[in-house]
């Protein structure tokens, strides 16, 4: 690996993960509360996500959209997102910027 590689960040995950949305919710996983972990280790991501609820039938769609867009970082070589229900989701983890977009607060 030559000094001018290209190293993947969690900012770069996590701004990627702006663009994955709950097709039932119009806001983002990041701002919904959604990603409750990310790690990235030479270029390689692993995501741990929840969902709204453990039964969301979306579920299988959101984390491959997760998959797929973080897949698309140029200097990503492996992604792994995992769906966690522990903690469980509640509302208190929508960002501020989720409550202004779903008309809370």
């Amino acid at each position: 690996m030559s000094d001018t590689a290209t190293v993947v960040t969690k900012e770069e995950v996590m701004e990627a993960l702006h663009d994955v949305f709950d097709p039932e919710i119009p806001v983002n996983v990041v701002d919904l509360g959604l990603i409750y972990g990310c790690d990235v280790e030479d270029n390689n991501v692993t995501v741990e996500m929840t969902l709204t609820f453990a039964g969301c039938g979306m579920g299988p769609y959101i984390a491959q959209q997760a998959e797929w867009r973080i897949a698309e970082i140029e200097a990503v070589e492996d992604v792994n997102v995992e769906m966690v229900f522990d903690p469980p989701w509640n509302p208190d983890l929508i960002t501020e910027e989720g409550k202004l977009q779903l008309g809370l607060d």
